[in-house]
């Protein structure tokens, strides 16, 4: 796979971190047990950005570590067969805590193609 193959699930990957990020902005923890349309979403994002992941080729992951891929694919694994475990604390942890330097580094890496 080309470096041109791997931009479209980068930007995939960017997108919708970037989406669950702006739509957290202002929330607290417990609003993931209140509020099921943003669990929901929050959860969707969030194996639509491991599912991405998956799909950039093993030497563009190699050339960037610092992308957490495989926990991110194994993250999505985790949220889609383990649909009705799924632990909020840790969801909301890979929000706060995961998402905010993946964007950085992924805006690093396309560039000005990630805006």
């Amino acid at each position: 796979m080309s470096r041109h193959d791997d931009i479209t699930p980068m930007r995939h990957m960017l997108e919708y971190a970037r989406t669950a990020r702006r739509l957290m902005a202002g929330r607290i923890r417990s609003d993931l047990d209140t509020d099921e349309m943003l669990r929901l979403a929050m959860i969707r994002a969030v194996e639509v950005v491991g599912e991405a992941a998956r799909r950039v080729s093993p030497e563009l992951r190699d050339r960037h570590p610092t992308i957490p891929w495989s926990q991110a694919a194994g993250t999505r694994d985790r949220l889609v067969h383990g649909y009705d475990q799924v632990d909020l604390d840790i969801l909301w942890d890979i929000l706060t805590l995961d998402l905010p330097p993946m964007i950085s580094e992924l805006e690093r890496i396309l560039g000005p193609e990630s805006e």
